[in-house]
């Protein structure tokens, strides 16, 4: 089983992961995020900074990332999230511009057609990443749980976000899980529900007691480094 668990930004995908792998013993994908590719990346930026060449070096290294961690996991994973994410990032944000936080309070505008060349081209080549990125999540999935929106996007000064940005991303997430014609099933409660419904929906093993999966997920979790991207080192030296 190739499972993803996809959900937008807060919406527990990484826990729920991590306690689930602990107790089914299916092994999860380790791919780096966004905050640790950042520092290697755009040195010294945070990401409401990026502009959108460099947004597009942060999708293709993160897809690569995770492309590369599901290749060695060929007899199964558990996945926090998908290349579509990092796809459907930057499709977003053609509609709510670079950093959604300066447009939360108007209407959803088209801001590739009147932000000039440089967005034009920066909503293209999201396009073409798209139509590859798609390619590869229907090549590699069996199917996804989405996790529902029920918790309030954590505050963190990483994410430029909005509950408009947020709903914008989630539903052309599921959008596109129909068009490919990938099984999905959305899922919510609080983590035994999610995981009690998860392992019931695809008949997964379970190789420990839920409490104590929950209880390793939440040592792991509170192990993650969790620091903004403008206070990590660089680690290649160029």
């Amino acid at each position: 089983m190739k499972l993803a668990i996809s959900g937008t930004y807060s919406s527990g995908k990484t826990r729920t992961v991590m306690a689930l792998s602990h107790y089914t013993g299916i092994p999860r994908t380790l791919a780096k995020t966004i905050r640790e590719i950042m520092p290697d990346a755009v040195p010294g930026k945070s990401l409401a900074e990026c502009t959108p060449a460099e947004f597009l070096q942060l999708m293709m290294r993160r897809h690569v990332g995770r492309a590369v961690q599901e290749a060695c996991l060929a007899n199964g994973f558990v996945s926090d999230g998908s290349s579509l994410q990092e796809w459907l990032y930057g499709a977003a944000r053609v509609l709510h511009g670079m950093n959604p936080n300066e447009t939360a309070d108007g209407e959803v505008a088209y801001v590739a057609d009147g932000g000039g060349a440089e967005m034009l081209f920066f909503e293209q080549v999201v396009d073409q990443f798209g139509h590859a990125f798609k390619q590869h999540v229907k090549e590699t999935f069996h199917a996804f749980v989405h996790l529902r929106h029920e918790l309030p996007i954590a505050n963190d000064g990483h994410r430029p976000m909005n509950e408009r940005f947020r709903a914008t991303i989630d539903e052309m997430l599921l959008a596109t899980l129909g068009e490919l014609h990938i099984p999905y099933h959305i899922v919510g409660g609080d983590i035994t529900d999610r995981l009690t419904t998860i392992v019931g929906l695809f008949d997964l093993p379970a190789v420990m007691d839920l409490t104590e999966a929950i209880s390793l997920a939440n040592e792991e979790y509170a192990q993650l480094d969790l620091r903004l991207e403008t206070e990590r080192a660089s680690r290649v030296a160029l």
